[in-house]
């Protein structure tokens, strides 16, 4: 909350995509350690 509130002081909109594909590729990697779908993230790449 307050990184979302330190965007919106400041107006530095454009870290918001930066940020989404950041959390996008760590999911990924959380998903892609123990799970069944580690083969078909592994395959997307």
């Amino acid at each position: 909350m307050e990184l979302l509130s330190f965007l919106k002081q400041r107006k530095k909109y454009w870290l918001i995509p930066i940020i989404l594909v950041i959390v996008f590729f760590a999911a990924l990697i959380l998903l892609g350690e123990n799970s069944a779908l580690a083969p078909f993230i592994y395959s997307l790449f």
